[in-house]
């Protein structure tokens, strides 16, 4: 019973949140692109920066979790070929959205909730990971001639490198600067899960089959992957308890922009994105009963 109120104590805030989007969503029909996009041009680069850059981040404990994150994202998506070729669904319709995963939207406030302030820095870095393979290598599974120049531009990859270069220098952000930076960090988080109730209104649920095999899939893959990251690493227990709970998440709501964007199968990915999410209120508290 204490287990199970802990996991409600962790994933109640987050779903408020979600619920109070999708309300405001169905009543006013905001156009969310702005917010989104200030969101990914702004604030989460400055919840990166002030993270990475602070001087109690420290880089190389944390290349065991870029290891494992990597592991479960490529891992993920390798033991799904397979099943996608036995569903007769395309592979780039149905492995990107096995791999990337919600660690924005989601994983983010989760990881924080579920373990403390302290996982702040290993919740980054997983994000990190998989956003920065999202755009490099998952552009380039949807397109093969896609160009990886653009990457650089990406306001979140140069935070990441702006605010490694200072971790590794010893370099600290002037005390006001860095308040409030951390600040317009602090914004990102309710915000992603705001927007994510918000996105859940236009959802597509003509492709349910589909996107409860895609739920069952991403869960199944990413958990396995990371216990097997875990393993091969031997991770202490907290930073193999936060990957497990990674690997538990549900498809990023990316995954929808890319296949809207390279034109794969976007219907199809909207309703794999769409059923992740909502069954992840089901296996999230499983994967937290494991982890904690």
């Amino acid at each position: 019973m204490a287990m199970f109120l802990r996991i409600v104590t962790i994933l109640s805030p987050m779903l408020a949140i979600v619920l109070v989007g999708y309300l405001y969503g169905r009543i006013r029909r905001p156009d969310m692109a702005f917010a989104n996009q200030i969101t990914m041009d702004v604030f989460v680069p400055a919840l990166v920066l002030s993270a990475l850059a602070n001087k109690t981040f420290a880089l190389t404990a944390n290349i065991p979790m870029v290891i494992g994150g990597t592991v479960v994202i490529v891992g993920s998506g390798m033991v799904a070929v397979p099943i996608a070729r036995l569903l007769q669904v395309p592979l780039p319709t149905l492995i990107p959205s096995m791999m990337f995963k919600n660690s924005g939207n989601i994983g983010l406030p989760l990881i924080v909730l579920a373990f403390g302030e302290a996982a702040l820095p290993a919740a980054i870095v997983l994000w990190l990971v998989s956003t920065l393979l999202h755009f490099s290598l998952g552009a380039w599974m949807l397109d093969r001639h896609s160009r990886l120049s653009q990457f650089w531009r990406i306001p979140v990859v140069v935070a990441t490198l702006l605010g490694l270069a200072m971790n590794v220098s010893h370099t600290e952000l002037w005390a006001p600067l860095q308040l409030g930076t951390k600040m317009l960090g602090d914004i990102s988080v309710p915000l992603l899960l705001f927007s994510l109730g918000a996105r859940l209104v236009h959802a597509d649920l003509t492709e349910w089959r589909i996107g409860l095999w895609g739920a069952l899939i991403c869960v199944a893959t990413g958990m396995f992957s990371a216990f097997l990251a875990a393993r091969l690493l031997q991770m202490p227990r907290e930073q193999a308890s936060i990957l497990l709970v990674f690997g538990a998440l549900p498809p990023a709501i990316l995954n929808y922009v890319f296949a809207e964007r390279y034109h794969q199968e976007p219907e199809k990915v909207a309703s794999i994105v769409f059923v992740g999410t909502l069954t992840s209120i089901v296996f999230l508290p499983m994967a937290l009963g494991l982890a904690l």
